[in-house]
């Protein structure tokens, strides 16, 4: 079983759907039970889990969950499609994983790993392949059951070991937020590999009660090649949820969509956006678009969810308040800190203390309400020539709030002043539509902290050319580097003596 799934005999309502098939809250119990004999059965502990959206992802996930609280030690790996191969293989070395199942095996033999196929399961339909367990594979955090990859913006990511127990208080803090929302159908878009989908899409759902819709990633427009907004707005269109969970570059489309005389269904009255910064102009285009949407705050290293807006409590700005189950301080840098919501630890280093908190590297505010308030990352924090410390997305909110500025960057470390790389909302707007708009973001901002020069992006910050992370935050180094030489041509001349001394 699952400590997500209810034993409900005889209940019809859908659990998993994905358009091909339908599990009723009736059956899964039962097909968790026989996929759970069967992959202990087959002797795997730690099991990396590569496919498609679908019940098949889902079936598996949940029965290797159920399965490793009776089996200390089993291991539960995630594996995202959208990792490169060095990435992948990365995650099979770095976890000593000796088993994954696949609805991808020719991928999986790309690596070069030495997995040998041994079966197919009768409930998923995914292969089960295996190798001789690495006799050197790394020691985890006792309690460990999950291990989620976080791609960030290096080449190898790192492995966030979460506990069984951690990810069962987050989901029911989810589930209980939003239940005076009576959801019955959310639609999973994001995938499932991700642990906000993952945790947020499945878990807390299946705790309401609701129904998890589960299509392929090709039917959304979602697949790894490129992200194709018709399929987008047509999957939304056609399953008619009640709840999304997005990242920004997704709003950002839907919005666009709407533009273009998409009408969002009546049905929807969550959708729920993290994973990065979001523009406030962006959140004010959705809401007048139709679209209900909620900022929220999270990180792997804390289970996904830390803080999140609801109808009932709900503050323009704020990623919302913490969740029931967490405790969130400032530090004397103002960066936020996060207790009751930890990591075991990181996979190789030391195990965190068991009433350890987590230092987001996020800088903010909490206000007088307990709405938490991200300004920006520690580690991105500029220290101009003139020796102010700026974080650099306060700066690039200002901008983004602008309708003529779709995505700003922004730079000036060591630098007089402050330059911005932008992208525009469309290709029609010119430059002296978006000199308007920096004009605007300045007369918000202290001069130390004012735009003086900017430059068009060669192209769109979007995940298909790889300047955004899966979650949609910018990679601010990469693209820092590959515009080096605007960006040093923005500084080609001396600022005003005026400039330089205010």
């Amino acid at each position: 079983m699952s400590r997500f799934v209810p034993v409900a005999p005889g209940n019809a309502r859908p659990a998993l759907t994905d358009g091909v098939r339908h599990i009723s809250y009736g059956d899964l119990p039962g097909l968790l039970e026989a996929e759970q004999r069967w992959l202990a059965g087959s002797g795997a502990r730690r099991v990396a889990l590569l496919a498609d959206n679908g019940c098949a992802w889902a079936l598996t996930d949940l029965a290797l969950d159920g399965l490793a609280a009776t089996n200390p030690g089993l291991l539960n790996v995630p594996m995202p499609g959208y990792f490169t191969p060095r990435q992948m293989a990365h995650v099979i070395d770095d976890a000593g994983v000796d088993a994954v199942l696949t609805d991808q095996p020719a991928t999986l033999s790309r690596l070069h790993h030495g997995f040998a196929h041994a079966g197919v399961s009768a409930r998923t339909g995914l292969s089960l392949w295996q190798r001789v367990a690495p006799a050197d594979a790394r020691p985890v955090p006792a309690g460990t059951a999950k291990i989620t990859y976080t791609s960030g913006s290096t080449a190898e990511p790192k492995g966030v070991c979460l506990s069984a127990a951690h990810l069962e208080s987050v989901a029911r803090a989810l589930a209980s937020a939003t239940a005076d929302l009576n959801l019955s159908r959310h639609l999973c878009l994001l995938p499932l590999a991700t642990l906000l989908e993952n945790l947020g899409g499945i878990y807390a759902v299946l705790l309401s009660g609701a129904t998890c819709d589960l299509p392929s990633l090709a039917e959304t427009g979602m697949s790894y090649g490129a992200l194709q907004p018709g399929r987008l707005t047509s999957a939304i269109a056609a399953r008619q949820p009640d709840s999304l969970i997005l990242v920004p570059e997704l709003l950002r489309i839907l919005v666009r969509a709407t533009v273009l005389g998409w009408q969002p269904p009546a049905s929807l009255r969550f959708i729920a956006v993290g994973g990065a910064h979001v523009s406030p102009a962006l959140l004010a285009h959705a809401e007048r678009a139709g679209l209900p949407v909620y900022e929220g705050y999270g990180l792997s290293e804390c289970g996904s969810v830390v803080a999140l807006n609801t109808p009932a409590h709900k503050r323009p700005g704020s990623v919302g308040r913490p969740l029931p189950h967490v405790q969130v301080r400032l530090d004397d840098r103002q960066q936020i800190i996060v207790r009751n919501s930890a990591m075991l630890g990181y996979l190789g280093d030391a195990p965190l203390a068991a009433d350890g908190e987590i230092e987001t590297g996020d800088l903010g505010h909490i206000d007088a309400d307990g709405f938490v308030y991200v300004h920006g990352r520690l580690k991105n924090l500029l220290i101009t020539g003139l020796g102010r410390n700026i974080a650099p997305e306060w700066v690039e909110r200002e901008l983004q709030q602008e309708p003529e500025i779709a995505a700003a960057i922004v730079a000036g470390e060591a630098r007089p002043y402050l330059t911005a790389l932008i992208s525009p909302s469309s290709s029609g707007t010119g430059p002296s539509l978006i000199d308007a708009a920096v004009a605007r973001a300045n007369s918000r901002l202290p001069d130390y902290a004012r735009v003086r020069r900017w430059a068009l992006a060669a192209e769109p910050f979007t995940f298909t050319n790889g300047s955004l992370t899966a979650n949609g935050r910018l990679r601010r180094g990469q693209i820092l580097r590959e515009h080096a030489q605007t960006l040093d041509w923005l500084y080609r001349e001396p600022a005003t003596a005026e400039e330089f001394c205010t």
